[in-house]
């Protein structure tokens, strides 16, 4: 299949509805595995550590870190806990309601 055939699909796809949504929860569990990733490393700390302080599996852990699951807000909270990190969920006006 050549670059363009590729490009007309994915530009078919992203017009599918809920495709949208699927790219914007994975943009956001990579995004806050990152995060995790970022903090766990500041601390000199292994997946293992982490994962043991958190309650949760090591290979739970590495998932989340690479971006392959979105974790619950529970999970987000003890990960928060265990880092000894803030964790602010908010939902803010961009506009008037449609």
């Amino acid at each position: 299949m050549s670059e363009a055939d590729w490009s007309t699909l994915r530009d078919r796809r992203a017009s599918d509805p809920g495709v949208g949504d699927a790219y914007e929860a994975a943009r956001l569990a990579a995004e806050l595995g990152q995060a995790v990733r970022a903090l766990r490393e500041s601390r000199g700390w292994s997946q293992a550590q982490l994962s043991q302080l958190a309650g949760m599996t090591q290979s739970a852990l590495a998932r989340f870190e690479a971006g392959g699951t979105m974790p619950t807000l529970l999970i987000l909270v003890r990960l928060a806990r265990s880092l000894d990190a803030g964790l602010a969920v908010r939902l803010q006006s961009t506009g008037p309601a449609r």
